[in-house]
């Protein structure tokens, strides 16, 4: 099969792919609908999430609530149009899985569980023990299966997106499990592979998370928006990257020093353990430097403590958190500490689109964290994130198949031509280049320690200057990556190829956009600028992709009701 057509393509098996295709589905039946993942839908990274979802659902909360403590969270970068739309439709989406068999977690009179998370006001999480990615993931998965005109193509890697008529016309992608390249027609296209996190070192990210979906669009022409925003989460382990959930927090444990300080006291006094992840991260680091941090066989560390919930209220709430650092760091949290540090973990930009997944190219879609509507702003909220990727892979869904309905046919010509020059450059040129000096892994490693080095928690001038010149130079370099693996089946070296050559590109995207913002705000912490200037830089990056550096432009931010103000805790 080199070619095949149908009305909708969603690219990305995880939540928010797997919500499009629903929805899409279910506006339509007559609409067909390919399903293209690189892994099997089950083994997309929404089945790491461990913590819970977002939603109004007690009588003590209210949607402007959670809308401001997410304009809060988002140090007042988010767009807030987008951030009403979002609080108003979380509930919705909480009790639609309900319905679909997503099993979650309740209190002793039947109603749904709720756990405190950092930033927001009240307990507002809605949870499935420390496993909700899992059983999120799942009942979604199950759900796709009643509709026959939702198609699946597992193990499918899609290295373009096709154009005709200046609008997205399907996508061109390698079945890996047979080392052939084909053409998928379309009326639209839904991008949804998730984030970017392995351009770091040090992520709790894994390995599929590659940026693919990002560096598709930027390659079709749309920007990518607010991509130095990256979120580290402050509760990692050492050596691995493994998230120990922000719910161990939630549920009230604690952060201490090498001292036995809770030291949190000095930096979110209101707030301590439940204060948002990008303030804590810095809190952590600051320990660190200053010489109050444990010391160990992979760096320095503080300790999360859980000692004082004791072994019934572990077990029942956080029984991942306890196999995790038994597995991995070999101890039991209820009797030791758990060594944690901050480590990447998620990206606040993503490619530029509204409420309706629209990007700036016709027919082409994204969602979840591909994308950057933006409700995130400088900084995510923890459990705001399933959420995103429910309402708004709902709200796309909807968006394309209407589009759908009335679009016509492309042509063909287009995707003949750009399937062709596919075929040349991957099998022919990347392929069929010989393995040298240059290597997959060698360039890769090199990209990575050096965004985590200078384009990580603390940012400056020289060392984000040094990050640009130094990206353009492994984009030199990659060119003469060779390819030792000849044969096409399962060829995980070429795929990891085409994977490097997206991650560069958003690499750049991201250290050039750090570079040109000349303040602090949320996640993006300059030191030689430390202050949040709203009258310079209240304003969305939009990253172009151009011949060397990216073009930097900017757009408004959209404000409603909540007026820019200090953000304190």
């Amino acid at each position: 099969m080199d070619r095949t057509t149908y009305d909708i393509v969603v690219v990305g098996g995880g939540a928010a792919g797997l919500r499009a295709a629903i929805a899409a589905a279910e506006a339509d039946p007559a609409l067909t609908i390919a399903l293209v993942s690189k892994v099997y839908p089950m083994r997309s990274h929404t089945v790491s999430a461990e913590g819970g979802t977002a939603a109004v659902l007690r009588p003590y909360d209210n949607f402007d609530l959670h809308g401001f403590d997410t304009v809060k969270g988002s140090d007042y970068l988010a767009d807030q149009d987008s951030v009403e739309f979002f609080v108003q439709k979380c509930p919705e989406e909480i009790i639609r899985l309900e319905h679909w068999g997503c099993p979650w977690s309740r209190d002793a009179d039947g109603k749904v569980s709720q756990r405190a998370f950092g930033g927001m006001s009240v307990k507002r999480t809605v949870f499935a023990a420390d496993k909700v990615g899992f059983h999120i993931l799942h009942a979604l998965f199950q759900t796709t299966m009643k509709f026959e005109n939702i198609h699946r193509f597992d193990e499918w890697y899609v290295s373009e997106i096709i154009r005709e008529g200046g609008a997205a016309a399907g996508v061109v992608a390698i079945d890996l499990r047979k080392g052939e390249m084909a053409r998928i027609t379309s009326k639209a296209v839904v991008l949804a592979t998730g984030g970017c996190g392995r351009i770091y070192e040090f992520t709790t990210n894994g390995f599929i998370k590659t940026g693919d979906g990002m560096g598709l669009a930027y390659r079709a022409g749309v920007p990518l928006k607010d991509m130095e925003f990256v979120q580290f989460h402050p509760t990692a382990l050492p050596g691995t990257g493994i998230l120990i959930t922000e719910a161990a927090r939630g549920e009230g444990g604690y952060l201490i020093n090498k001292d036995g300080e809770r030291f949190l006291k000095r930096y979110v006094p209101e707030k301590m353990e439940l204060g948002p992840r990008d303030i804590l991260s810095r809190s952590i680091m600051t320990e660190i430097r200053e010489g109050r941090a444990f010391d160990g066989p992979y760096g320095h560390y503080v300790g999360l403590d859980l000692r004082h919930l004791g072994e019934e209220t572990i077990e029942r709430k956080l029984p991942m958190v306890r196999e995790l650092a038994e597995k991995y760091v070999g101890i039991d949290p209820v009797k030791e500490l758990i060594p944690v540090r901050p480590g990447q973990h998620y990206i606040m930009g993503g490619v530029h689109t509204n409420a309706r997944g629209e990007t700036g190219l016709p027919g082409l879609y994204a969602v979840g964290e591909t994308a950057c509507v933006s409700i995130n702003g400088a900084n995510r909220l923890g459990s705001n994130s399933l959420s995103e990727c429910l309402v708004f892979g709902a709200s796309t869904g909807l968006a394309a198949a209407a589009y759908a309905r009335k679009k016509d046919w492309p042509s063909g010509a287009a995707a003949r031509e750009t399937f062709a020059r596919e075929e040349t450059r991957v099998f022919d040129g990347l392929l069929g280049q010989e393995r040298g000096d240059e290597t997959v892994a060698g360039v890769r490693r090199e990209m990575q320690q050096l965004m985590e080095r200078q384009v990580g928690i603390y940012r400056d001038e020289a060392g984000l200057s040094a990050a640009c010149a130094q990206l353009g130079k492994l984009r030199a370099r990659f060119s003469k990556v060779g390819v030792a693996d000849k044969d096409r089946v399962y060829n995980t070296e070429l795929t990891s190829v085409l994977e490097l050559d997206f991650m560069l590109d958003v690499a750049a995207a991201i250290a050039h956009s750090a570079l040109a913002r000349q303040e602090s705000r949320g996640a993006h912490s300059r030191t030689d600028f430390p202050k949040r200037d709203d009258e310079r830089f209240l304003k969305h990056t939009l990253a172009h992709r151009a011949d060397g550096a990216p073009r930097i432009e900017y757009a408004p931010v959209t404000i409603t009701k909540w007026q820019p103000a200090a953000r304190v805790y």
